[in-house]
């Protein structure tokens, strides 16, 4: 399907910059991105999904007597995991928002944050909401068992998923990538709404509604 994985590794000098078609730089940063073309500069349009990445030390161990001991899970840490961290969360949010906002063609690009712990349960609701809104396509933990006792697997709206195996993380992955996905965001009156939906209805088929709709959501007819 793609010519090129881009990754990168921590380091933001490394990073995958997506590049708007006037060849200005917006600070969008990737950690690690599909891509059609193999560069490091990306315009909008050859970047078919963005991986937002957020790993922590889930669990300590120690060195002793020639083994190596379990000492305890996140649970006994002093500091949270990332996707347990509000300053994190709303990073992670920012940065997906600074895309949607960079341009039309850059909106389009789905964004999932990834991790390797749970979520709070006060950041249950927020991200079922920040994924039906498409701002976020999703919070995955690539950790199947982070702890050994309760702990959030799954949102309702599956907002946060917890990946149990390979062939999970392969579908899920399909799905966002098939999906052609459409960002669209406003704040307008009723009235000019329900004109704006008259105007679409007349189109023949149902993509020629959706593609009207989205052009008078954005001002461009």
């Amino acid at each position: 399907m793609f010519s090129f994985i881009s990754a990168t590794n921590s380091s933001a000098g490394s990073r995958i910059l997506i590049v708007q078609s006037s060849g200005i730089y917006e600070r969008s940063e990737a950690d690690l991105a599909f891509c059609t073309t193999n560069s490091k500069k990306q315009v909008p349009e050859n970047v078919k999904l963005i991986f937002e990445i957020k790993m922590s030390v889930i669990s300590n161990y120690k060195y002793e007597s020639g083994k190596i001991k379990f000492i305890g899970d996140y649970k006994t840490h002093k500091g949270n995991p990332f996707l347990l961290r509000s300053d994190s969360m709303l990073k992670a949010i920012g940065k997906s928002i600074n895309i949607r906002v960079s341009g039309i063609s850059s909106s389009n690009i789905p964004i999932i944050v990834i991790g390797n712990s749970p979520i709070t349960e006060n950041y249950s609701h927020k991200v079922d909401f920040l994924k039906n809104s498409g701002v976020v396509q999703g919070f995955w933990s690539l950790n199947p068992r982070p702890t050994s006792i309760s702990f959030i697997e799954k949102t309702d709206g599956n907002g946060f998923l917890t990946i149990k195996n390979l062939s999970l993380l392969k579908q899920q992955t399909k799905e966002v990538l098939e999906g052609k996905l459409n960002y669209f965001s406003s704040m307008i009156p009723k009235k000019k709404l329900g004109e704006f939906i008259n105007v679409s209805s007349k189109e023949s088929y149902d993509e020629q509604k959706a593609e009207k709709f989205l052009n008078l959501i954005r001002g461009l007819v």
